[in-house]
């Protein structure tokens, strides 16, 4: 394994357009008003050990259950679908219960956040043709230098709400509803080896 800041740089712009915490800025602020404050540190630590873990024994844990790469992308791009409906539509799908915690309910939100949002079929499967290209210790540091990006974003959430105010979240929550959507159908359709045009 060799340290390469090109390599690192690389793999980092691929997996920060992949995973577009940016862009899933109206998603967290939504799942933050109906389930409660969002745990930044552990969504990050939890997305960050998911993708590691992929990136060292991902082909070989989704052979254990008999899963390829294919289907794992179709069944992350069900969860995004029902995500966008959330945000286009204004509905509840997606349950997350609180967790019990000394007596007071808890909800860290590490579910829809680390997975699929965060660490989803689109970033474990880049993580995966990433491997081809570069060591495994630079597409690493490329992983946990995202985290880090992700960590301050969901950690700024709150300012970030003060300076769209509510109106520029409803407007951003339905595009990138859109947006996600149009992600979700691509995910689906490249995985399924569907074509729009027949």
């Amino acid at each position: 394994m060799e340290f390469n800041l090109l390599d690192i740089f690389s793999a980092f712009m691929v997996l920060f357009a992949v995973i577009d915490i940016i862009g899933s800025i109206p998603i967290i602020v939504d799942l933050k008003k109906k389930h409660g404050k969002v745990d930044a540190f552990k969504v990050s630590l939890v997305a960050f050990l998911t993708l590691i873990a992929f990136l060292f024994v991902g082909k070989s844990i989704l052979n254990i259950f008999g899963v390829d790469i294919k289907s794992f992308a179709i069944a992350g791009s069900f969860i995004l679908f029902a995500l966008s409906l959330e945000m286009i539509l204004g509905i509840e799908l997606f349950k997350n219960e609180p967790i019990e915690d000394g007596g007071k309910k808890k909800n860290s939100l590490i579910v829809p956040l680390a997975f699929p949002l965060i660490a989803g079929a689109g970033s474990i499967t880049s993580l995966l043709s990433l491997k081809a290209e570069y060591s495994t210790l630079n597409i690493g540091i490329a992983v946990f230098l995202n985290m880090a990006v992700v960590f301050i974003v969901l950690k700024s959430t709150a300012v970030i709400e003060k300076i769209l105010g509510q109106g520029g979240i409803a407007i951003m929550k339905k595009i990138f509803g859109i947006i996600l959507l149009s992600i979700a159908i691509k995910l689906f359709m490249s995985n399924t080896g569907l074509s729009i045009n027949g």
